[in-house]
């Protein structure tokens, strides 16, 4: 079995002129081929249950058999097992192929099962570029996606950028592709061909994806647990990020807000099991997108959510007024957000970070060489403690103070999220059942502060009605706060 190790990048068509301008492809001699694959599965999709690929692909005159395993992808990079040989069309000769023999038993049995589900069509070119201690394989394939579907023939355009290691090191993918992007947009693209393809042929609508939840073992090494939270982030930031350029469904804002929040979290539990540079790079690195994510959120839920209750207390004219000013505010705050995903700022950052995630090294001489589950027992001890701490000290009729209290709530929920499959469900099911109120009541409480600050900069259309009647709401809930966060306090834990 080969392993495939590959970096997908998404490419606008009128920067391709651009790349083929770029001084380290038109130095090189390029290969031009047009490729037809079709891709097969069982009609209850039992490959792509397992994450198995299975490809007859038409090269020239060559029919060319392919099988490729789940593998990793995480920023774009994919590492999977691959094995491929010449073929006859229409023949699944596994067992001669897969070099694995429980996995060929089961593609065999399989064979007289496997139907056509969808088809690319794309002119791949080629160039093999030497970059410092690498040897990659730069491919620009251009195309279409075909499938039947239901409603009949059904097509997407295929435009990406692939760069394939023959040899060196992983991360010299990505000090290739920033070296590219100098001169044109690129972006790591989530979404393989196949991913792509079966989309298509079950006429599936994309979806805003939430968070996964993370397993790590106990003797995990903390700069490889981070590692995999971290991956975790972005494949959610990235799973997210085409619904928000492209679709009117603000969830997909609100989970891409979400994945960069808890990447942030992650920078903050793991700090200490981390080159300081290297947090000192990348915190404050993914603030201004946070800001701007987070800025177009308070937007939309005082338009669609703290709005409409407040209306009915102004007279028809004012509330027509504040509507269209809340609207104006919103699509602004939205179409910023927007610019800020899709800069070349982000693209370079998207790559950058995932080179240097994969450049962490866990046995660096004077590194932690503590397993995991101590040190997280460790961690979380200290994040608890940080909190109990500031609900103590704190005036919670204060919107900062209460705010910091939110704060250190919320990266304590996001340390169990990270660390919590260390332990039985049991052992922090009270303490996270607590935090969870706790985030819910500060976090509406939260955002009707918010909603006072964007109500001073209305236009004087009974806005200081609005904002008195939500500060009289912020006081009934500030009433029920000290029961919530007592049982905060209260909340058994493994370190108690």
């Amino acid at each position: 079995m080969a392993t495939e190790t590959e970096l997908k990048l998404a490419i606008a068509a009128h920067d391709v002129p651009a790349l083929l301008a770029h001084p380290l492809l038109a130095a090189q001699p390029s290969q031009q081929q047009r490729l037809v694959s079709t891709y097969f599965d069982t009609p209850k999709r039992a490959l792509r249950a397992r994450g198995i690929a299975v490809r007859e692909r038409r090269a020239g005159r060559q029919t060319l058999l392919a099988v490729k395993t789940a593998g990793t992808v995480a920023g774009g990079l994919a590492v999977r097992g691959e094995w491929e040989a010449p073929a006859t069309a229409g023949r699944f000769d596994f067992a001669s192929l897969v070099d694995e023999p429980a996995l060929a038993a089961e593609l065999q049995t399989l064979a007289g099962k496997l139907a056509p589900v969808f088809t690319t069509d794309f002119t791949r070119r080629r160039w093999l570029v030497r970059h410092h201690e690498a040897l990659i394989e730069v491919a620009l394939d251009r195309g279409q996606i075909h499938a039947m579907t239901r409603d009949g023939p059904r097509s997407l355009p295929l435009l990406e950028l692939e760069l394939e290691l023959k040899q060196g090191p992983p991360e010299a993918l990505f000090r290739l592709a920033r070296q590219l992007a100098r001169g044109v947009h690129l972006r790591p693209l989530a979404a393989s061909k196949v991913d792509r393809g079966d989309g298509l042929a079950r006429g599936k609508r994309a979806k805003p994806v939430k968070a996964d939840a993370i397993a790590l073992g106990p003797d995990t090494h903390p700069v490889d647990a981070f590692r995999a939270v971290a991956l975790a982030c972005l494949a959610q930031l990235l799973a997210n990020e085409g619904g928000v350029l492209h679709s009117d469904d603000i969830e997909y804002l609100h989970q891409a807000r979400v994945a960069l929040r808890r990447l942030r979290a992650a920078l903050h539990v793991f700090a200490p099991a981390l080159p300081p540079r290297f947090v000192a790079r990348w915190g404050p690195a993914w603030r201004a997108l946070a800001q701007s994510l987070g800025t177009a959120r308070d937007q939309d839920v005082f338009r669609t959510g703290l709005l409409p209750a407040l209306i009915p207390l102004l007279g028809p004219r004012d509330a027509a007024r504040l509507q269209a000013w809340a609207r104006v505010q919103g699509q602004a705050a939205t179409a910023a957000a927007r610019r800020s995903l899709a800069s070349r700022e982000t693209s370079d950052h998207l790559l950058a970070f995932t080179r240097d995630l994969l450049r962490l090294k866990a046995g660096k001489p004077g590194a932690s060489t503590e397993p995991l589950r101590p040190w997280a027992l460790k961690r979380l001890r200290q994040r608890h403690r940080r909190l109990l701490n500031g609900i103590r000290s704190a005036d919670l009729f204060d919107a900062v103070e209460r705010h910091q209290v939110r704060i250190e709530a919320k990266k304590l929920r996001y340390a169990l999220d990270f660390l919590g499959s260390l332990w039985p469900p049991e052992a922090l099911h009270e303490l996270t059942e607590a935090l969870v109120q706790a985030q819910e009541l500060l976090g509406q409480m939260n955002d009707r502060v918010s909603a006072q600050h964007l109500l001073a900069t209305a236009p004087q259309a009974g806005a200081e009605r609005l904002q008195m009647v939500l500060g009289a709401q912020l006081v009934q809930s500030a009433a029920h706060l000290p029961l919530v966060l007592k049982a905060v306090m209260q909340a058994s834990t493994p370190w108690k």
